[in-house]
């Protein structure tokens, strides 16, 4: 897994981000890539900003126990999963808002750096390791650049 707080492993993913243009089509999916750049926002969002309900009682519970250990774990996602209800984008988004966006959170998470992250609890699945931080971004970000091709 490609370490997003590391320099090397940021501008790998920068590096990938910059290969997307308006017209890039997805090989998979119902997003344009547009939508799929504000969809891989709401994951920082969620981190760094407080404009997402955090989910209480039985759907954190879910999420704390069953949907972590796949969301935080090296293994790849597969195409076609299912996404959280917080995270499908329909309507039409501004291509150059999103990427530069997903620029700056790319940017300010390498920044804040592994020890910001060790423990640093998540929106919806309690206290995590970086490591676990790490897996969660990058896999994320991965999986979406393998749908747009780049």
């Amino acid at each position: 897994m490609e370490n997003i707080f590391s320099i090397d492993g940021a501008q790998f993913f920068l590096n990938r981000l910059n290969n997307l243009t308006p017209e890039s089509k997805a090989i998979w999916g119902k997003m344009n890539v547009s939508q799929m750049l504000a969809h891989c926002n709401i994951t920082y969002e969620m981190c760094y900003e407080n404009k997402h309900k955090k989910p209480s009682g039985l759907v954190k519970f879910i999420l704390k126990f069953f949907v972590k250990k796949f969301v935080t774990n090296e293994v790849p996602y597969k195409k076609g999963g299912k996404t959280a209800p917080q995270f499908i984008i329909t309507d039409q988004k501004e291509f150059e808002v999103e990427k530069t966006r997903l620029k700056n959170y790319i940017f300010i998470t390498q920044e804040l750096g592994t020890t910001h992250f060790e423990g640093k609890e998540s929106h919806s699945f309690g206290i995590l390791s970086s490591k676990e931080w790490n897996n969660m971004f990058a896999k994320h970000l991965d999986h979406h650049f393998n749908q747009f091709g780049v």
